[in-house]
């Protein structure tokens, strides 16, 4: 447990022991968000920290990290910090809170039973559905799951543990089969994990730079004609249609996207130009 800390404006608050989090997320070069507060957010102070816990939000399908508030505030019933990081679909880990968080409920992982003081809990944005054909469909972007299994990777590296570590609320929590999340395999993100512990990096799959009618593959930063084309077909708002590949287009991209059973990477490659063109 760490000292107090003056903030201006407020009264003393307690600084939390798991202030680590951030430099730990950056230096494995990920994207990362603070939340104001952090480093003085939580129900008091962690234990020793033994591994991390792994959620989806079960929130909104729309929006990249739409339960933030949530996770920071809690809800009826249950109050705020839900966990100590949250996940958006464009693989942005938020930092919410260095002390203990309710995330865990009672369970039992490697005989480890106190899931709130022992875990870092990470909420990543997804509505918890993995059915096709459902509207609530949500599969989880490659930026989102590359991000996940780095940013474990990086905190039990630092803690000086292995890929075991890692644990889905599914497989903690009891009874099992109460809980579902992660809906991901979980035997296979540790394998991941350790490939990435080992620098063994797992090699995304990557995006062809043209589709087979030659339409290059866009995203953020493109401008072209094709984006003015793209625009128009994904309902842009919010700006001109310009053929400037930014935030505002990449939002319409995503929505399009998920409205149609794609992976909502916000990049335009060949399975978004052939839903584009109705083929």
């Amino acid at each position: 447990m760490k000292n107090y800390l003056p903030l201006m404006g407020e009264w003393n608050k307690m600084l939390y022991s798991l202030d680590w989090l951030e430099n730990v997320l950056s230096s494995a070069g990920l994207k990362v968000a603070i939340q104001p507060g952090w480093k003085t957010r939580g129900h008091g102070d962690v234990g020793k920290i033994k591994g991390v816990m792994c959620h989806h939000t079960a929130g909104p399908k729309t929006g990249n990290m739409p339960s933030l508030g949530v996770v920071t505030n809690g809800r009826t019933g249950l109050s705020g910090p839900l966990a100590q990081l949250c996940l958006g679909r464009d693989g942005t880990f938020y930092v919410v809170a260095a002390g203990k968080c309710f995330h865990a409920g009672k369970g039992d992982w490697k005989g480890i039973t106190t899931g709130n003081t022992s875990f870092i809990g990470i909420e990543a944005e997804n509505t918890g559905i993995n059915k096709p054909g459902d509207p609530k469909h949500d599969p989880w972007p490659a930026v989102q799951i590359d991000a996940y299994r780095r940013g474990v990777a990086a905190i039990l590296k630092h803690i000086g543990q292995d890929e075991s570590m890692c644990c889905g609320h599914k497989e903690y929590r009891l009874p099992l089969g109460f809980k579902n999340d992660p809906t991901f395999n979980m035997d296979q993100f540790r394998k991941d994990v350790a490939a990435i512990m080992n620098g063994i990096t797992p090699i995304p799959a990557l995006i062809p730079k043209q589709d087979g009618s030659g339409r290059s593959t866009l995203r953020r930063g493109s401008q072209s004609d094709l984006v003015k084309e793209i625009q128009k077909k994904v309902g842009f708002v919010g700006g001109d249609v310009d053929g400037k590949f930014g935030s505002l287009t990449e939002a319409a991209v995503r929505r399009f996207q998920r409205t149609h059973g794609l992976v909502p990477d916000g990049i335009v490659g060949p399975n978004t130009w052939a839903a584009l063109n109705g083929e």
